[in-house]
């Protein structure tokens, strides 16, 4: 019965190869477990207990306890996130109607959007990301 045992383990470790959290990773382990107390009972009901017993701790116990050093209370923003609040300048007018235009933030060209028409060379605050374009709102204005 060993090679049944060994099977499931594989083929839980390959989900867990496309999923994360190592949930179905700790099925994999109690079926390699359940494969060793194959190798001294054919017994299968005995190796059904070992498989779901091991596999429920393992749950139980193992999974909070990676939980607890694989989550992090600090979300650092990353890629486009850091343009938020940013001041970047107009390269194109930015027609509010049409949602067009350009603004050069951080050396990067970028779409952009705003709720009022902008004219080229105005500085610009970002406010949003929408997509792929910024949403961007006048300094001047957000002074007032």
């Amino acid at each position: 019965m060993w090679p049944f045992w060994l099977i499931i383990a594989g083929l839980c470790f390959v989900i867990e190869i496309y999923t994360v959290g190592f949930f179905i990773f700790l099925f994999g382990i109690g079926a390699l477990i359940a494969l060793l107390v194959s190798l001294f009972t054919s017994n299968l009901v005995i190796q059904i207990v070992t498989f779901i017993v091991s596999s429920s701790l393992l749950v139980l116990f193992f999974k909070p306890f990676m939980n607890r050093f694989l989550k992090t209370d600090k979300s650092v923003p990353t890629n486009v996130f850091r343009l938020l609040d940013k001041e970047g300048v107009v390269v194109t007018d930015i027609d509010s109607i049409n949602s067009t235009g350009q603004v050069k933030v951080k050396g990067e060209l970028w779409s952009a959007m705003s709720d009022n028409d902008i004219a080229k060379g105005e500085r610009v605050k970002v406010v949003a990301i929408n997509g792929v374009k910024v949403k961007v709102e006048k300094i001047d204005k957000l002074n007032n």
